[in-house]
């Protein structure tokens, strides 16, 4: 698979974060989340699109009118990605930016991401 394609599977996979809409989240998913895909966050470990989904609703309850938004490029190798991004409240204000780290599978969709929020920690 081609890093082009790579990068849209993981630009639509941000667009589901951020759509409103139950279906058309759903739809998006369906494009590039595996059945099976693995969502790994410091809040939450999940499996399975409509699990993803619902947790993305979830999300968007709990930030009415916030998005994310990337902060980097998808650096992708091995059908490996990494990319920075972060939330933007409705008033304007960002949150921190956090990474994720995700894999492609056989079928082209995202089969699981893997995310840290905030800055690395220092060294000791």
């Amino acid at each position: 698979m081609d890093d082009n394609t790579i990068t849209k599977v993981v630009t639509q996979y941000m667009a589901a974060w951020n759509e409103p809409d139950d279906t058309a989240r759903r739809a998006l998913l369906e494009q590039c989340w595996s059945d099976g895909g693995v969502y790994l966050d410091p809040n939450v470990s999940l499996a399975g699109r409509d699990a993803l989904a619902t947790q993305i609703g979830k999300v968007m309850a709990g930030r009415p009118a916030a998005r994310l938004e990337f902060m980097s490029g998808i650096d992708v190798h091995h059908n490996v990605v990494r990319f920075l991004w972060r939330l933007v409240r409705a008033d304007g204000t960002c949150g921190d930016t956090s990474i994720d780290f995700g894999e492609i599978g056989a079928d082209g969709r995202l089969v699981r991401i893997v995310g840290f929020f905030g800055p690395a920690p220092p060294l000791p």
